[in-house]
């Protein structure tokens, strides 16, 4: 049964919003009728797909986030293990929805319930909002018989996501705003600072140091192409971006992040993390091992592990026991594929797999604090370095009068 957004107005003439599930727009408005309501605007809530089955485009910020995600998978999963029907759930959950696309969300979605579909195949009418592994614990739960116990799993899953993620950028956070700050000081006194004071010294025909004249030179390049210069930073990022479509460049360029410098453990465990918690709550939720392995290798954001999974998933279809499908491959690392293992021979996969997903996080989480920890003294020391600079190149010309004077 479809549904639609309406607002109308009461006895009082007060305006009242909300949304009515009807078989039309017209009974939809003879519903608001027979509750006393005088119908103003009554428009469907469409699904995010169009007939061929294909993402419908959505305004920017029209999305459900990471946290309401958690918020609506923890309410329905309370809901549904106090015993309640799924569509007296979703009627709890349309009543403490707060954001108006959340209430269309969940009204949709309850409607689509309502007129007889599963619960996976009503979220699979908002792809942008419901992943695809969202979707797939969903269906599995329904099979099972097991929904509330699976959307439990599934909420906390999100929301250890979520505070892994916090983490990080909290991490990366303060190290950026130093970054930025240091970057506009430096502009400022090149571009106004210096010169004001040295073109003091520069019009007595005052012979100046080198460090001087080569800041006045930093300074006048500044002032005269810096927009260039930043121009060509912009644009030189776009290209790169487009670059990044074409997939052998990206995958090249992925490649080569598992390998760089101090970032590439980072990488590393940030993939390892995300694929060895995807597996652990599909392969524990009743997904079989190919589909979760597919689920899992989806999450991955580094296009060559991603190639790495899909070769380990061809591995483990021919038999090959999925410890020994990784180990094949070097980015996975040996404490992942021990406990894999151990999870093999005592059938307690799932529950190894939460554990290494465990240690991966915690290890992601202390990298994550390594780099930021390193970062900040580094750009505290770089930026004390050039401020120095500066104001040596200003100073200079004022010790040597002082002499000069004497």
């Amino acid at each position: 049964m479809p549904a639609f957004r309406y607002e109308a107005v009461d006895a009082a003439g007060a305006t009242r919003k909300g949304v009515v599930n009807a078989d039309s727009a017209r009974a939809a408005r003879s519903d608001l009728r027979a509750q006393g309501l005088v119908p103003i605007l009554v428009d469907a809530i469409a699904a995010q797909v169009d007939e061929l089955g294909q993402a419908r485009s959505r305004a920017f910020g029209d999305k459900l986030s990471t946290t309401e995600l958690a918020l609506f998978t923890r309410q329905l999963a309370s809901l549904l293990e106090a015993s309640l029907p799924l569509e007296q759930a979703f009627t709890a959950l349309l009543e403490q929805a707060e954001r108006a696309y959340v209430r269309d969300l969940v009204a949709s979605v309850r409607s689509e319930v309502m007129g007889g579909s599963s619960l996976s195949d009503a979220l699979s009418r908002h792809p942008r909002d419901f992943a695809d592994i969202y979707r797939a614990l969903v269906a599995s739960g329904e099979q099972i018989g097991q929904l509330s116990r699976v959307l439990s799993r599934l909420a906390d899953y999100i929301e250890r996501r979520n505070a892994l993620v916090q983490k990080v950028r909290l991490a990366f956070t303060y190290p950026a705003i130093v970054t930025v700050v240091a970057f506009a000081i430096v502009i400022f006194l090149l571009a106004y600072v210096v010169p004001q004071i040295v073109s003091v010294f520069a019009n007595t025909k005052q012979k100046l140091p080198l460090l001087t004249v080569i800041m006045l030179a930093i300074s006048d390049f500044v002032r005269s192409y810096g927009w260039i210069v930043a121009l060509t930073a912009i644009a030189g990022f776009l290209v790169w971006r487009n670059a990044l479509k074409n997939p052998d460049i990206k995958y090249r360029w992925h490649r080569w992040l598992l390998t760089a410098p101090l970032y590439g453990k980072f990488e590393r465990s940030l993939n390892t993390a995300r694929f060895a918690s995807t597996l652990a709550i599909t392969t524990g939720s009743g997904v079989p091992i190919l589909r979760a392995l597919q689920t899992s290798r989806d999450t991955l954001s580094n296009v060559a592990m991603r190639e790495q999974v899909e070769e380990a998933t061809a591995s483990v279809r021919e038999g090959v026991g999925l410890a020994r499908a990784l180990s094949a491959h070097k980015h996975f690392p040996p404490m992942l594929i021990h406990m894999i293992r151990a999870g093999e021979v005592t059938g307690e996969l799932p529950a190894m797999l939460e554990r290494a997903s465990d240690a991966q996080e915690q290890d992601l989480e202390r990298r994550a604090l390594t780099i930021a920890g390193l970062l900040e003294p580094a750009l505290i020391l770089v930026m004390g370095v050039v401020v120095l600079l500066i104001v040596l190149a200003v100073l200079m010309p004022i010790i040597e009068i002082n002499q000069l004077v004497r």
